[in-house]
């Protein structure tokens, strides 16, 4: 008995950035996605944004079937994303069909819905600009003129089985009453589409965070779970899919300074060229400063991209000055950039996005960002652990040095020297720490980690002056530094402990 070889489902990239990595090569082709979402979950912008990608990455005609925006509304309202549909119209690349309610249609006593007819009309467009690709918003419109569920799943098979034999990759939107749940209104969408995908828009603490899940894909894989998006001006939907990261950065044996020669001579030598650098440690312990010179360090061949989230650029300005740094002439000489933004200003996705975009334009060798506690304010440990690692993936693969800020919560030191979520993802830690002796604040610098270099090991002392810092010798003879409670030993009694460590081990 003969059979027929299998075939793998063909995928249709859409061209949206980071979709087509969440779902392992786009849309499969050939058939008809359902995306279901809230109001205001960009299930209008995914559909056109498929037709638009279509005609400018791959020439590749669409259709737009509107059951409630008129097409001049449309037309105007995705300008804003730099989507020009009334040339495409002209070239003939993109055509409409209009089904979106007319005041004159109100008046009349509207009978039974004829499907039929408006397949023949979508039929006709596709022919008419040789389109590829087919996107209806919404299936509610469609559905809301009838009363039988089972008329509803059997057109919605109907609509289904029509655009296959047109031969095109075909979006369908759909709209959901709440955010987890059934996946469309009349709860028999989701059961009769190959593909489902759910859009949400979810509000997490006082902010609305955009979410992309695949529900299913028959006969082919994509990627499990929610992935955050945002909608970005003259862009559209950008996801930012975790998945697409891999680890197979190149490593370099090459050293930079920090800024600080003392600093350096800590480090073994420097920085590597495509490390992540933590300062971690209490508020006013000399984090900003340590970006500052780390800023200031960069040669003259190189550039440097600032982001501040607690100053304002008038502010960095002075403090630089105050310790004898020019910021001002960094920047006449295009040698440095300084992004101010106050962190609540957009979500943590969108900051990633625009990080990115800074990255691209600017082109730096380095990189700081004072600081990351102010971006944690506001988000969850999900997100925030998401941005972190999305965005020192991309920095590690661009061969940029990162050093990034953040604010320990207690003043002394503590239990949890530094933020789990954080310093796992960094290569080199280094603590700064006020230390209380004998009726006198001091404060310490230890470098916790550093990978693939031999480092200082001591916890030493440092000071700070109009000059800037100044790193001097360790502290002796004094235990419990790090965790916030500092007791001070006879020699002998140090000897002692060193006995019982030996003996430990």
């Amino acid at each position: 008995m003969s059979t027929k070889p299998q075939t793998v489902v063909e995928k249709l990239e859409t061209g949206i950035p980071g979709f087509d990595s969440i779902s392992n090569g786009g849309l499969p082709k050939g058939r008809t996605t359902l995306v279901a979402g809230t109001a205001g979950s960009a299930k209008t912008v995914f559909a056109i944004q498929f037709l638009a990608k279509g005609i400018t990455d791959a020439d590749e005609g669409g259709v737009f079937v509107t059951f409630e925006e008129t097409p001049e509304d449309i037309r105007r309202n995705m300008l804003s994303f730099g989507w020009d549909i009334q040339s495409w119209e002209n070239d003939g690349k993109w055509a409409f069909v209009d089904v979106s309610p007319h005041p004159d249609d109100m008046a009349a006593v509207i009978g039974e819905f004829d499907l039929g007819a408006l397949l023949a009309r979508i039929e006709n467009a596709v022919g008419k600009v040789n389109a590829k690709r087919v996107s209806m918003d919404s299936l509610g419109a469609i559905f809301g003129k009838f009363q039988d569920q089972a008329i509803v799943r059997n057109e919605l098979l109907r609509i289904a089985m029509a655009l296959k034999k047109m031969e095109v990759t075909a979006v369908m939107t759909a709209e959901r009453i709440v955010e987890y749940g059934e996946i469309g209104r009349h709860g028999i969408e989701e059961f009769v589409a190959d593909n489902v995908i759910v859009f949400r828009n979810v509000l997490e603490h006082e902010k609305r965070r955009r979410t992309m899940e695949i529900l299913k894909f028959r006969g082919t894989d994509h990627q499990k779970g929610e992935f955050p998006f945002s909608i970005m001006p003259r862009q559209g939907i950008m996801a930012q899919p975790l998945s697409a990261a891999r680890l197979d950065q190149k490593s370099s044996k090459v050293r930079i300074t920090s800024g600080s020669l003392e600093l350096d001579k800590m480090c073994g030598g420097g920085f590597f060229r495509d490390s992540i650098v933590l300062i971690s440690g209490a508020t006013g312990a000399g984090k900003t400063l340590m970006a500052t010179e780390f800023v200031a360090g960069t040669p003259a061949e190189d550039r440097c991209l600032l982001f501040a989230y607690e100053e304002s650029h008038d502010q960095l300005i002075r403090n630089a000055e105050g310790w004898g740094f020019d910021f001002i002439k960094m920047e006449d000489e295009g040698r440095l950039k300084i992004v101010c933004e106050y962190p609540e200003v957009v979500g943590l996705e969108e900051h990633l996005i625009r990080t990115k975009e800074a990255i691209e334009e600017f082109k730096p060798n380095r990189i700081a960002i004072d600081s990351l506690s102010a971006l944690e304010r506001g988000s969850t440990a999900k997100s925030f652990r998401e941005f972190v690692l999305g965005l020192t993936s991309y920095i590690k693969r661009q061969e940029i040095v990162g050093l990034f800020t953040s604010v320990t919560p207690s003043l002394m030191g503590g239990p949890s020297i530094t933020e789990a979520h954080i310093s796992t993802i960094t290569d080199s830690i280094i603590l700064l720490r006020y230390v209380e002796l004998f009726g006198e604040i001091s404060r310490g610098i230890a470098v916790l980690k550093m990978r693939g270099s031999a480092h200082d090991k001591e916890i030493r002392q440092f000071s700070i002056d109009a000059t800037g810092m100044h790193i001097g010798k360790p502290f002796r003879n004094i235990t419990g530094i790090l965790t916030g409670n500092p007791v001070y030993v006879t020699p002998g009694e140090t000897d002692r402990v060193g006995e019982m460590f030996t003996e430990e081990q």
